[in-house]
């Protein structure tokens, strides 16, 4: 048992061995009947656990009919005989034979793990696993940006929680599932929790670097997030690996449909030199120019709306007259900054203005803010992916578009699981390449 083991690396090495164990298993079984593959949703991450678990239910199912596919060829036997071998085979390995299910078809698995959470009256958190996971690959999904009413309890009162509620959950999950016996334990958090906490420039805490350090003494072996802040909070870490997607090609996915992404009037704006990385990585292969917006702030002032913002001055490197104008960024708080890019933007003559947003919290009535914005003529549409909830207050919206990377993170759980390589889905320039040529030929 890892208790009483006062090694902060202990979950690792108990992780390593209970691996070893079970590997053999696993690789006869897993392709068909991945039964040590996990997900577990804490109150916030629900929403985003209930659209990940249908696209690792299709792309099993897939997985499936492939190899009864191949099966059928190579050994010259009819796909309906290779499927019933196939299931055979994967029941023979399998702890728990399920006498009700056919065997003339694949039955996907449910993947979630069902579970109990309480949410005492002093805020205190306590949380239940209700079936086994003893030996399973467990991903662990908090959404901590997550600020609707939840309900606990079976009740059908609805809780508020912060962002430091939310981690306090996730916590209580981390040490539950090692307490069951575990085998790994992967978190996934599309938005990353303190993220714009990873520097200092006066006596302030390194808040991101914390909270790296303790989901690594938590014994997690993975983080999987989207479009984190800073790349430095990567070196946080000394065991925990993490895993940093993009969802790029989601929002060039829904832009395709506003606009032509191989028009001359096109033009990508940096609304920051913080995002200008961002921003080269879409004018490179939309092969469209960058301009960059520069800010002068008073860092004195914290921003609590939109209407405040804490920015003196903005300038402007590059021609926007005229253009339609492509505007990514990480993170939309309380949305000030960016109506104020976008204001000076048409004040320099621009055209449409669209902005892609990898994690669009729209904290303190931004909503209105931009409901106002867009009243007004500043601009066309805001695409904003599902890694942070939002219920049709928002969706409804006319200026808003959600683009879903629920596939994209489905994808990367089941490779991770699997051992396989990730290169193709965290570097995704082939695939907006195969979208450029796609909406040329359309």
């Amino acid at each position: 048992s890892p208790k009483g083991l006062e090694n902060p690396l202990h979950y690792d090495m108990v992780g390593a061995y209970r691996r070893k164990t079970i590997d053999s298993k696993r690789q006869l079984m897993s392709i068909s009947k991945p039964a040590s593959l996990g997900i577990l949703a804490c109150p916030g991450g629900e929403a985003f656990a209930q659209g990940i678990i249908p696209h690792l239910r299709n792309l099993y199912s897939k997985k499936y009919d492939r190899m009864a596919d191949l099966i059928s060829r190579k050994y010259g036997i009819r796909k309906e005989a290779a499927i019933r071998e196939i299931n055979l085979a994967s029941d023979i390995y399998s702890t728990k034979i399920q006498v009700s299910e056919p065997i003339d078809r694949y039955v996907p698995p449910g993947f979630k793990i069902p579970t109990s959470f309480t949410r005492f009256a002093n805020g205190e958190f306590k949380m239940e696993i209700l079936s086994s996971i003893r030996g399973m690959d467990l991903f662990i999904i908090q959404d901590v940006e997550n600020h609707y009413p939840l309900k606990l309890n079976g009740s059908d009162e609805g809780h508020i929680l912060s962002v430091n509620d939310h981690l306090m959950a996730l916590f209580v999950t981390i040490d539950a599932a090692h307490q069951a016996g575990a085998n790994s334990i992967t978190l996934v958090l599309p938005a990353f929790p303190y993220s714009r906490q990873h520097r200092k420039k006066t006596r302030e805490s390194l808040t991101a670097s914390w909270f790296s350090h303790v989901c690594e003494y938590m014994g997690v072996s993975r983080i999987i997030t989207l479009d984190i802040h800073s790349r430095e909070i990567e070196n946080s870490f000394r065991t925990t690996s993490l895993e940093n997607l993009h969802g790029s090609y989601q929002v060039l996915r829904k832009l395709s449909q506003l606009i032509d992404l191989k028009s001359e009037d096109l033009v990508v704006v940096s609304p920051d030199t913080g995002a200008v990385d961002r921003n080269k990585f879409y004018s490179g292969n939309l092969q469209r120019p960058l301009a960059i917006l520069y800010k002068e702030r008073d860092y004195s002032r914290v921003t609590q709306s939109a209407g405040k913002s804490n920015i003196q001055t903005v300038k402007l490197l590059g021609d926007v007259r005229g253009k339609t104008v492509f505007m990514a960024d990480d993170m939309l708080g309380t949305g000030g900054t960016l109506i104020k890019a976008i204001q000076f933007l048409k004040e320099s003559g621009a055209g449409k203005v669209i902005c892609g947003i990898s994690l669009p919290l729209f904290n303190a009535g931004a909503i209105e803010h931009f409901d106002k914005a867009y009243a007004d003529g500043l601009f066309y549409r805001i695409i904003g992916t599902n890694g942070v909830y939002h219920d049709n207050a928002l969706l409804n919206r006319e200026w808003y578009i959600s683009a879903s990377v629920s596939h994209l993170f489905a994808r990367i759980i089941s490779r991770l699981h699997h051992g396989r390589s990730l290169s193709a889905l965290l570097d995704n320039r082939r695939m907006i390449q195969r979208l450029l040529s796609a909406s040329s030929e359309g």
